[in-house]
């Protein structure tokens, strides 16, 4: 690690990488320090069996506008048009069809009440616009854990309808993690470089590891919310304001589970199931992706969270037991884990993606605003309408990238990332 660069991108996920690959035309030397001993933070795939898996984003969602999309062509990536599953709901007695269509209505009756409200601008809790005794309250936050990583009494109004999407989505069978790690194979990352604090309060930025101390004129902190929050990321002098936003802006939690199916034929292809319609605490099932003998289960919320704290094992026993429930006992010994997150036991996530708590759609703009024009924070919570994707993220990465070079005086070369 050299003792000193211009410009030091904390963290190598879509975001960090992006932004080196913006500066990387530029005159100046970058760094980018990353914790874990690989790149590609939340976006990560695996490869089992020899199947690509991802246990961090899977879906070029926007995919129309999403410049992953074009990196992927880019680097030879075959890109997956289908329809997504959730467009193709599997009857079944628990959920028939005139029920699924029933709980689309209201799913679409809350989601006009939040844009009228945000409209009004109300900051509140969606769980207030929640129709006291509908019965598909259960289910709708159900679907808020699986969409935002919580429950919708800690959404924001304001925040939930900012989120802008094309209703494009695309996947990858290769991998989202793995086209992540391709776009930022060049970029200049130390590894297992966790930066503990930015000592601001000199004329250069001095960034604190436990391998020792890298100076620089500008600083792209990219680290997830709770980083920031908690102080494991400090900085001294202290930035109360920084942390107080972040705390606005936890992080979700959205996990992920492969089961490998034995007998693929008792599934339709590219399908979907709730495990119970009924109940909040329940997996969403997507059935044979890409056609393979596989079923990827989703958890969301609170009850991601019990089942991580339960421990290895728990979610594939409630997934099978979910689904020997709905399709006959005899398919518990079809099917067996091959994979799985854990992202709030990661300690370089602690959560999935950032939510805005009831009265903290403001604290977006507070992330995005530059820090004595030497300190630009980027990453999914940074972006103020596509937050939560590894798009938002890298595209929050290039602006970072664009504003160092303008505070510096070396405009020329910045790129798109």
């Amino acid at each position: 690690m050299p003792s000193d660069v211009d410009i030091a991108v904390i963290g190598a996920g879509a975001a960090g990488l992006a932004a080196a690959r913006a500066l990387q035309a530029a005159p100046v030397s970058v760094l980018v320090l990353e914790a874990r001993g690989r790149i590609g933070g939340r976006a990560r795939t695996v490869t089992v069996e020899d199947r690509a898996l991802d246990l961090g984003c899977g879906w070029l969602h926007s995919a129309d506008a999403n410049l992953f999309s074009d990196q992927a062509q880019a680097l030879g990536f075959a890109i997956d048009k289908t329809p997504p599953h959730w467009t193709r709901p599997a009857a079944n007695a628990d959920f028939t069809a005139p029920a699924q269509a029933a709980f689309a209505q209201a799913l679409d009756a809350l989601e006009a009440r939040i844009d009228a409200a945000a409209a009004a601008g109300l900051d509140q809790a969606v769980s207030a616009l929640m129709i006291p005794g509908e019965p598909w309250n259960p289910l709708l936050d159900a679907f808020s854990s699986f969409y935002n990583g919580a429950e919708f009494d800690q959404i924001s109004t304001r925040d939930y309808a900012a989120y802008q999407d094309s209703g494009v989505n695309w996947r990858l069978p290769r991998g989202y993690g793995a086209l992540v790690a391709a776009f930022g194979a060049a970029a200049p990352v130390a590894l297992d470089r966790p930066v503990s604090r930015i000592d601001h309060s000199g004329p250069r930025l001095r960034l604190e590891t436990p391998q020792g101390t890298l100076s620089a004129a500008a600083a792209i902190v990219t680290v997830p919310t709770p980083h920031l929050a908690d102080g494991d990321l400090a900085f001294r002098p202290d930035l109360p304001d920084l942390r107080e936003a972040a705390a606005a802006l936890p992080l979700g939690l959205a996990d992920k589970l492969f089961l490998r199916t034995d007998s693929p034929q008792a599934f339709a292809v590219e399908s979907h199931l709730f495990g119970d319609p009924m109940r909040t605490a329940t997996g969403s099932y997507h059935l044979r992706p890409f056609g393979r003998p596989l079923i990827e289960v989703y958890f969301g919320g609170r009850h991601a969270r019990a089942l991580e704290q339960e421990g290895s094992g728990a979610g594939a026993a409630f997934a099978i037991e979910e689904l020997a429930n709905l399709l006959g006992s005899s398919i518990r010994a079809q099917l067996a884990p091959i994979a799985g997150s854990a992202w709030r036991a990661d300690p370089w996530a602690r959560g999935a993606y950032s939510h805005a708590r009831p009265g903290g759609a403001w604290t977006r703009a507070v992330l995005a605003r530059p820090i004595e024009d030497r300190i630009f924070l980027a990453g999914e919570a940074v972006s103020p309408s596509a937050f939560s994707t590894a798009h938002g993220a890298a595209a929050t990465g290039i602006r970072a990238a664009r504003l160092a070079l303008e505070a510096l005086g070396r405009t020329g070369g910045a790129g798109h990332g």
